[in-house]
C-alpha cells in the first residue's frame, strides 16, 4: 500500500472518530433538554417517581397549568416584558457597540488594547455586588417595577462583551474597502452602515443572539428589581417552584415553553452565527 492511500485511510479514520465523538457530545448535551420536554408532559405524580417512569400517560396539564387554563395567571404579560428588555437591549448595544469596536479596529485609539481590557474588567464584578446600589437608585428614582429600567441595566450589562466581540470581527474587514467609501464622500454613518455593517453582518448576529440569550435569561435583577407590572419571564417560572405540592412537570412545561425564543432565533441565525463565530478566528 503507498503513502498516500496510507495517509488517507488515516484522514478518514480520524475525521470519522471526531465525527464519533462530536455525535455523542451532542448527545450527551441533548439529553437533558429531551428528558425536560418529557417531563413536561407527564402528570405531576408520574414526573416525581424515582427512578423516572419513561413510560407513563402523557399529558397536558402541565402546559394547560402554565398558560393559565386552570384559573391561573397568565404568562402573556411576563412573555412581552421579556421581549421588549431583550429585543430592546440588543437593539441598543448594537447601536452603541457598532461605532466603539470601529474605533478600536478599524481606526485604532491610543492604547486601545488597554480599552478593550477596561471594557472586560466591567464584567468581573459579581451582579450581586451591585444589586444593593442599583435597587436603592431605582427606588429613590421611581423606577421601581419598571420595564426600562431592565432595558437600560441589560444594554449595560451586554455592551462590553458586545464591543470585545464586534472589535475581532471588525478587525477582518479590509481597510482598503472603508477607504474607497470615504473618497467617494461616504461620511462616518454611511460607512458603518452601507460598508461595515453588511461585510460583518455574520458577526453581528452572533453578537446580538448572545446578548438576546443573556438578557432573556436574566434573573437576578428582574427578580428584585420588579415586581407584577414589570415581571419578566424567568421570574414568572420561579413561581411555580412552591414548598407544598408537587410541581416538576409544570415547571419543565414552562421552561421548555420559556426556552422557546431562544431555540428559535438560535436556530433562524445559525448560518450567520457559524460564520460569525468564526470570522475573527484566523488572523
Amino acid at each position: 500500500m503507498s503513502s498516500t492511500a496510507v495517509r488517507t485511510r488515516g484522514r478518514f479514520r480520524g475525521g470519522a472518530g471526531l465525527g464519533l465523538v462530536a455525535w455523542l457530545a451532542g448527545i450527551v448535551f441533548f439529553l437533558p433538554i429531551a428528558w425536560m420536554a418529557l417531563t413536561s408532559f407527564h402528570s405531576e405524580t408520574d414526573a416525581a417517581t424515582n427512578p423516572p417512569s419513561w413510560g407513563a400517560p402523557l399529558t397536558l396539564d402541565g402546559y394547560r397549568e402554565f398558560f393559565g387554563a386552570d384559573g391561573g395567571a397568565s404568562p402573556w404579560p411576563a412573555l412581552i416584558n421579556s421581549t421588549v428588555a431583550s429585543v430592546t437591549s440588543t437593539l441598543l448595544v448594537l447601536v452603541l457597540a457598532l461605532p466603539a469596536a470601529y474605533a478600536l479596529s478599524i481606526r485604532p485609539v491610543k492604547r486601545w488594547t488597554d480599552v478593550l481590557f477596561f471594557f472586560l474588567s466591567t464584567k468581573m464584578l459579581p451582579v450581586v455586588a451591585g444589586l444593593l446600589p442599583i435597587y436603592l437608585f431605582a427606588k429613590n428614582a421611581g423606577m421601581l417595577d419598571n420595564i426600562w429600567l431592565l432595558v437600560i441595566l441589560y444594554t449595560s450589562m451586554n455592551l462590553p462583551i458586545a464591543v470585545w466581540m464586534m472589535q475581532s470581527f471588525l478587525s477582518e474587514i479590509p481597510v482598503a474597502v472603508i477607504e474607497a467609501a470615504q473618497i467617494d464622500g461616504a461620511r462616518l454613518p454611511t460607512v458603518l452602515a452601507r460598508v461595515v455593517a453588511p461585510i460583518a453582518l455574520p458577526g453581528i448576529a452572533a453578537t446580538a443572539l448572545i446578548c438576546f440569550i443573556f438578557s432573556w435569561n436574566e434573573l437576578l435583577f428582574a427578580r428584585v428589581l420588579t415586581g407584577v407590572v414589570a415581571e419578566t419571564a424567568p421570574v414568572f417560572l420561579t413561581g411555580f417552584i412552591t414548598s407544598q405540592g408537587l410541581f416538576l412537570a409544570k415547571v419543565c412545561a414552562a421552561s421548555l415553553v420559556i426556552s422557546l425564543p431562544v431555540l428559535a432565533a438560535g436556530f433562524a441565525a445559525q448560518d450567520k452565527l457559524v460564520q460569525g463565530l468564526s470570522l475573527g478566528a484566523v488572523k
